[in-house]
């Protein structure tokens, strides 16, 4: 599925996270390559100095090496200058033509996010194709991906997550789980608002009956947050997958992000596929297949 593949990588243990799960998700004949994005003279004191900028180059080229052979693996390594590490690795991306990019979970703090940014949000927004998220220490115990989930409620974003789940279960023979979570905000906000007569209950059992009709899927529906309801699912599973609506900052103050949420807080690897991105339409097979109503970020 995943041909061309992008890691993005930093001398901290995030990079290495990010090419333990970028394995598992390139084919056999794909193809990785390594990045390591740095300021230089984006930099004001490195600015007035380049020598500054010329050891940062050194420095970054040596510290990509050694991860690389580190984690055992054949791939290309760029070294990029940029202003942020999620502008280099998408100016890269596109460089590349790469269908997916993967890259470690943020090591920051609050407080750090707050003051230097969180490079892992800044890889999603906006990104030109798929993006994967590993979790602090998947290189640790990369998990064979033997059970696949995928938030789902019906919308061509979900219908999408799922169409990707299944192209990977069939490479990897992993059994597929969907989760749609019925929440009264997602029904107020994406204004599709569900019949007044209806009940919680009433509208659980109709979201059951709909994700249990998808064939060869394992499917459940609950009243709850999906944030939080996600972020559980996520660690029964080996891979968490879902859609992107990548709705603007209104949306995002009303009902939160679900896709941001789970890049700080899930127990396990996440891949995403923003809109507009490859793999983020549904086949019309797929379309045909599906029914019902996906928890979409």
């Amino acid at each position: 599925m995943f041909e061309k593949v992008l890691v993005g990588v930093d001398a901290r243990s995030g990079g290495r996270d990010a090419i333990a799960l970028a394995v598992k998700l390139c084919e056999a004949d794909g193809s990785l390559t390594l990045a390591r994005i740095y300021s230089g003279a984006y930099l004001p004191s490195h600015a007035l100095t380049p020598g500054l900028v010329r050891e940062d180059l050194e420095q970054a080229e040596l510290e990509l090496a050694a991860t690389r052979a580190a984690a055992g693996v054949e791939a290309e390594m760029l070294v990029r200058q940029a202003p942020g590490a999620g502008q280099g690795l998408h100016e890269l991306a596109e460089e590349l033509d790469a269908d997916l990019l993967v890259v470690g979970s943020c090591h920051r703090g609050f407080f750090g996010r707050a003051m230097l940014g969180d490079d892992t949000r800044a890889a999603l927004d906006g990104a030109s194709c798929a993006v994967a998220v590993a979790p602090a220490g998947y290189a640790e115990n990369p998990r064979p991906l033997a059970a696949i989930g995928v938030a789902y409620d019906g919308s061509p974003e979900s219908r999408a997550a799922l169409q990707a789940a299944r192209t990977l279960a069939t490479r990897t023979n992993a059994a597929i789980r969907a989760l749609r979570v019925v929440s009264w905000p997602t029904y107020m906000y994406t204004g599709a608002m569900p019949p007044a007569s209806d009940t919680v209950e009433e509208l659980i059992k109709s979201a059951e009956a709909d994700i249990k009709a998808l064939p060869g899927v394992d499917g459940h529906a609950q009243y709850g947050i999906p944030s939080e309801e996600l972020t559980k699912f996520s660690g029964e599973v080996d891979l968490l997958i879902l859609g992107s609506r990548n709705y603007g900052p209104l949306h995002r103050m009303m009902v939160g992000s679900t896709s941001r949420h789970l890049q700080r807080h899930a127990h396990g690897p996440v891949l995403i596929l923003p809109r507009g991105s490859r793999y983020a339409t549904p086949s019309e097979d797929d379309v045909a297949a599906s029914s019902g109503a996906a928890v979409s970020a």
